[in-house]
């Protein structure tokens, strides 16, 4: 068989104005979509690939409509598109000349498709790195466009109603629901684009019926005002309904269901090693090593490495993305700017430019909490950083030879007197655990009779200065000093007279005391180096490491303690004596059950049945769905019972009639209205039984004269002036709703619907009567008084 030749296959027609109309409306509404990615993304980049992609996959639908592609050659076409083209929408810093694909770009582009989505969503908003996270906006229009549009061309053109363009709409709802869940909390004008998207929906459908076509062309001026003004009516609801449903029962921006809420950040802090582990090692084998070199730093300013709030009773450590409820474990990947905490907003700015020499580990010197991160491109996809404890993590590590600069806020020790009153954070920090019982007990012998925690809190300090000495367990040294923290070092310091340790214990010690006091406190570990006066670049050496313990009080933040004594000449005679056997490691034993229920005082009994009494709060993301769900079901529910009612108390008014012929009236009056709300013509200034002829032609469903005979009853119980029974009455009521029921099970299913929201037949309904009453008082030639008395109450 010979193929057929190109000049005989059917060829596909240029779109038409309203197949340009449907793109129009399906890349407006991804666009609507688009938008809520907003808070997302650090920078509006991902806003040109988003729109980007959708004109890639427009165009893409298009050319295989215009050539007549099949689907298979159209979505072909689509992906070398998608990769051509997005080197320069998604990725210009990447691309070659900003415009060219690159092996870097097209590599991002297909891992950004399918990894960017999980480092959207784990990744700390706004996102600005990895460069191809920009790739999900740029996929997402593509693919929605291209599935959209390719079915608005070749699907809908002739046999397009309601039920197809809705799903046609299905893409750029997807997208839109997309933009909520990669969201944050704080959406994007979220009232306003959710207005837009229905409004723009609900008219575009509107204008697909199927009958769309045949009402636009006919002549008849006042059945397209009606459809007009029945399309504003419906959108109108929709937009009042829905935007006021969504204030006043839309749930607050801390309940709002977000995927990066539900999924922990992919770095875990408990991978590295814990830096004060390795405190010694500076100041034994580095003391005199040059580690890197800082310009900016002002005088008692020091530099930070990194921060500890876990201790197991071997180490103190940075917590787990697990085990810290106040994010101090969670590092997240960040871009140059982050945010800082409210406490730190009003610190002093400051920027530091640090160059490494011999420091080698992952932990980012810095200081106070870093807002810019002077980075290449390539090691900031490296960082992690955590804000709420100002440190910084270099997954490929610190190494010799690295030059950076950031620009951080550094906040201001309050006094003393401005803490008097105030009292520690609210904070659920990671557990300690572990702590040797004597912790406990010095830290309410050192506290004292102080009532304030700023004043316990000086007291264990001022303690711990004057009461002990320094000594790194050198050879220049006055006294030993074993390195370490564990719970038997901490019970050591505590234990001989003299305290000997350096940073590594009197720290650990004093934040171990601080917590026995249920104070939220933490270990940071950095260097302090002597700053000139007049400022300028210093070379820090391991010389200058040291610890140091913050406290945080309720609305000032974290504030500084240093427990570590000047005093480095130790008295002779108390000099104490080196251990001559080796001791086990004190460790406190796992606490029975008897012994905790012991240790629950009744104040924690209280509260723990005022929570068992607590009242079952619903999850977040049920109110979510349930709105979803309501919402929707309310705009059309809502006026679907209020047509309903209106019908029934207009049936109701006529069955109750004050005379037997009003109800006879009144019967033919409501079947007309059915059949009017059902969509049939309703012939006018026609008697009944040439309004019956008509109808019986039109109706097919209920010929045989039934309406005829029907009509010449009603007009024998109106005109003929005597008194018609109860159950003539029912009788004729029970043949005319027969009648009705007939016609509208002939009917389609989509006008049967449609009829329920239909309620024009009421104004038409007053003006029949009003004729009639006419028609009726002149055939009767009788009285007018008369005649109303005999009708009673009718309308």
């Amino acid at each position: 068989m010979s193929a057929t030749p190109d000049d005989q296959r059917p060829a596909r027609v240029r779109p038409s104005m309203r197949s340009w109309a449907d793109i129009a409306v399906i890349a407006a509404l991804s666009i609507i979509g688009m938008v809520g990615l907003t808070t997302s993304f650090a920078e509006p980049l991902y806003l040109v690939a988003g729109i980007g992609g959708i004109v890639v996959g427009t165009g893409a639908a298009l050319l295989g409509h215009l050539l007549r592609w099949p689907v298979v050659t159209t979505v072909l076409a689509a992906i070398v598109a998608y990769f051509l083209l997005g080197s320069a929408l998604a990725m210009p810093n990447e691309a070659i000349a900003f415009v060219l694909p690159s092996l870097q770009t097209l590599s991002g582009l297909a891992v950004g498709a399918v990894f960017g989505w999980a480092d959207l969503v784990t990744l700390r908003a706004p996102v600005e790195l990895p460069y191809y996270v920009t790739a999900v906006p740029y996929v997402s229009g593509w693919l929605v466009s291209l599935v959209s549009v390719t079915l608005a061309l070749r699907w809908l053109p002739g046999r397009g109603g309601a039920l197809r363009a809705a799903v046609v709409l299905a893409g750029p709802l997807v997208l839109y629901v997309v933009g909520v869940l990669l969201g944050t909390e704080q959406p994007y004008l979220a009232g306003v684009r959710g207005v837009a998207f229905a409004a723009i929906a609900l008219i575009w459908m509107s204008r697909r019926r199927r009958d769309s076509a045949r009402v636009a062309s006919a002549a008849n001026e006042a059945v397209r005002r009606r459809r007009v003004v029945g399309t504003a009516v419906v959108v109108g609801a929709a937009v009042l309904l829905g935007g006021g449903g969504g204030y006043l029962l839309a749930p607050p921006a801390d309940a709002r269901y977000v995927l990066r809420d539900e999924i922990q950040p992919p770095l875990e802090s408990l991978d590295y090693p814990s830096p004060l582990a390795g405190f010694r090692i500076y100041t034994k084998d580095l003391d005199q090593t040059d580690l890197f070199t800082v310009d900016g730093l002002s005088e008692g300013q020091r530099v930070r490495i990194a921060t500890m709030d876990s201790y197991n009773g071997v180490i103190w450590d940075v917590a787990g993305a697990e085990e810290s409820s106040d994010g101090s474990g969670e590092f997240s990947l960040v871009g140059r700017s982050v945010p800082v905490p409210a406490t730190a907003e009003d610190g002093v700015p400051t920027h530091l430019d640090v160059t490494v020499s011999w420091y080698d580990d992952v932990w980012l010197p810095d200081i106070g909490y870093t807002t810019d991160f002077g980075l290449d491109r390539r090691a900031l996809a490296d960082l992690r950083y955590n804000d709420s404890t100002g440190t910084a993590v270099l997954t490929t590590g610190v190494t010799d030879g690295r030059s950076y600069s950031l620009d951080a806020l550094v906040p201001q020790p309050p006094s003393d007197a401005d803490l008097a009153d105030v009292p520690v954070a609210s904070l659920q920090l990671a557990p300690v655990e572990n702590v040797p019982d004597i912790v406990t007990a010095k830290a309410l012998e050192f506290s004292g009779a102080a009532t304030t925690p700023i004043d316990k809190l000086r007291n264990i300090e001022t303690a711990l200065k004057t009461g002990g000495y320094l000594s790194h367990g050198t050879a220049s040294d006055s006294a030993p000093s074993r390195a370490g923290h564990g719970a038997d070092r901490i019970t050591e310091l505590l234990t001989l007279d003299p305290m000997v340790g350096d940073q590594e214990q009197y720290a650990s010690a004093f934040a171990l005391m601080a917590r026995s006091l249920d104070y939220p406190a933490r270990v940071v570990m950095g260097f302090a180096p002597d700053v000139p006066a007049e400022g300028g670049p210093v070379t820090v050496t391991g010389d200058d490491v040291t610890a140091w313990v913050e406290v945080a009080f309720d609305g000032i933040g974290w504030v500084s303690f240093d427990p570590t004594p000047d005093d480095t000449d130790v008295p002779q005679s108390q000099v104490p004596k080196p251990q001559t056997e080796p001791q086990p490691q004190v460790r406190q034993p796992p606490r029975a059950e008897n012994e905790q229920e012991d240790l629950v005082n009744p104040t924690d009994v209280e509260d723990d049945d005022k929570d068992d009494e607590s009242p079952f709060v619903l999850p977040a993301w049920v109110i979510a769905v349930g709105l979803s769900v309501l919402i929707p079901l309310a705009i059309i529910l809502i006026p679907l019972l209020i047509v309903t009612l209106a019908k029934r108390r207009r049936e109701r008014r006529r069955r109750a009639a004050a005379t037997g012929d009003g109800r006879v009236a009144g019967a033919w009056d409501e079947m007309l209205d059915r059949y009017a709300e059902l969509g049939y013509p309703i012939p006018e200034k026609l008697t009944r039984p040439l309004t019956a002829v008509k109808l019986e032609a039109e109706i097919s469903a209920v010929g045989d004269g039934t309406l005829v005979a029907l009509a010449h009853r009603a007009d024998a119980a109106v005109f003929s002036g005597r008194e018609i029974s109860d159950a003539v009455a029912d009788e004729v009521w029970t043949e005319a709703m027969a009648a009705a029921a007939v016609a509208e099970a002939a009917t389609t299913r989509l006008r049967r619907i449609r009829s329920r929201y239909t309620l024009r037949s009421i104004g038409d309904r007053y003006r029949r009567l009003l004729r009639r009453a006419e028609r009726d008082t002149a055939r009767r030639g009788s009285d007018p008084d008369r005649t109303d008395a005999r009708r009673g109450d009718r309308p």
